[in-house]
């Protein structure tokens, strides 16, 4: 298979996000759209007639390019309609243009003797009442726990509500990834890329939220916050209940991203996600880039 490395500048976007938009598993990081806000200059490998891409997210640092996983972006790597083998994959990351990188590969992308990440998702296929018997004790006593303070769950049309709310809550102090937030909010709903749905208590304050990265195949959880009173009436636990319940008998995805970190794959797992694990490709990593040791 022959592939040419494109600069962001000779990147075909009609053509780009057709294939994206068409491969399997319907993931939206590698939309153009947000490629150009987690990554600007981000560049691309591809097959004749974009049957096969590959986001490059290029940064520079002493002149030098190399190659890093954006913010906010779980899972990029290669996309395809078609059946992405083994030997696909080694080929691209053959082909990487540059001599220093890390790359979070999709859960499609499988390199054998690679360390796992977990990742969870639940396909809302069955009726609302099979998936609801699915989950765990605890995850229902919250539920009920939150249907029974008189909480409301619905849309958020104002994505200036939202932006206020997600940043005024997040732990997240770093005002680089603030401005992501802010511009994924913002664009992604004047382009019907997101769902922002809010939890609201009985005198109608927001509560809780999450800003969803939606395509047709796939809902992924994406900025979720809860201020005090949130946490303490469990209302993520009603805004996750109110999705599946509206989603179900459908094909969609509900992709809650992973979490190494015990309580938050617990919740996850609470309303019978399971692990769909995506795989990390790294190369020459030194400290005066990166600066990990």
């Amino acid at each position: 298979m022959l592939l040419t490395h494109l600069k962001h500048a000779d990147i075909d976007f009609i053509r780009w996000d057709e294939c994206i938009e068409n491969s399997v598993g319907g993931l939206p990081y590698p939309m153009s759209w947000y490629l150009n806000i987690v990554s600007p200059n981000w560049e691309a490998l591809v097959s004749p007639d974009y049957e096969y891409v590959m986001p490059i997210t290029v940064n520079s640092k002493f002149g030098v390019k190399y190659i890093v996983q954006p913010a906010i972006t779980q899972q990029l790597g290669i996309f395809s309609r078609n059946e992405i083998t083994e030997d696909i994959v080694r080929l691209f990351v053959s082909k990487i243009p540059y001599l220093s990188y890390q790359i979070n590969l999709n859960e499609n992308n499988i390199l054998a003797q690679m360390q796992p990440l977990p990742n969870y998702t639940l396909v809302l296929i069955k009726a609302y009442s099979e998936i609801q018997q699915a989950y765990s004790k605890n995850c229902m006593r919250n539920v009920s726990k939150a249907n029974k303070l008189g909480l409301s769950v619905e849309v958020i049309p104002d994505s200036t509500e939202m932006i206020r709310f997600l940043v005024d809550n997040t732990t997240e102090k770093n005002d680089n990834i603030l401005e992501l937030f802010r511009q994924i909010v913002s664009l992604g709903q004047m382009e019907n890329k997101t769902q922002n749905i809010g939890v609201r208590n009985g005198e109608g304050d927001l509560i809780a939220a999450v800003c969803f990265l939606v395509t047709p195949k796939r809902w992924v959880y994406l900025l979720a916050v809860s201020n005090e009173e949130g946490k303490s009436k469990s209302a993520m636990f009603a805004l996750v209940d109110y999705v599946i319940q509206k989603n179900a008998e459908s094909e969609l995805i509900l992709d809650f991203e992973g979490s190494k970190i015990q309580d938050i794959a617990r919740f996850y797992k609470g309303f019978g996600a399971e692990n769909r694990p995506y795989f990390v490709v790294r190369k020459f990593r030194p400290y005066f880039l990166t600066g990990k040791i």
